[in-house]
């Protein structure tokens, strides 16, 4: 059981410092209010037909699975020390 502890705290730290690096890797929402007022870039529009397949699709799309990771961990780790 105490092994299981020990596995389960290491892949917890491992995805917590992935779930840090992908949020850092992703860009600020720079454009906010401004964008919503100005009518933003219109090239920048026209260029974000392939949103999806993009970079920061695939980081935010990375965010949200680490993040759901991290916290099953967190619960299934909470349940472990619960249980001593």
């Amino acid at each position: 059981m105490e092994a299981i502890k020990v596995i389960i705290t290491i892949i917890q730290v491992i995805s917590a410092v992935a779930l840090i690096l992908v949020v850092m890797g992703q860009d600020g929402k720079e454009s906010g209010l401004s964008a919503a007022i100005g009518g933003g870039n219109g090239a920048e529009t026209f260029m974000s037909k392939n949103k999806s397949s993009s970079m920061k699709a695939k980081l935010a799309k990375a965010t949200k699975w680490v993040a759901v990771a991290f916290f099953v961990l967190s619960l299934v780790l909470n349940l472990f020390i619960a249980a001593m």
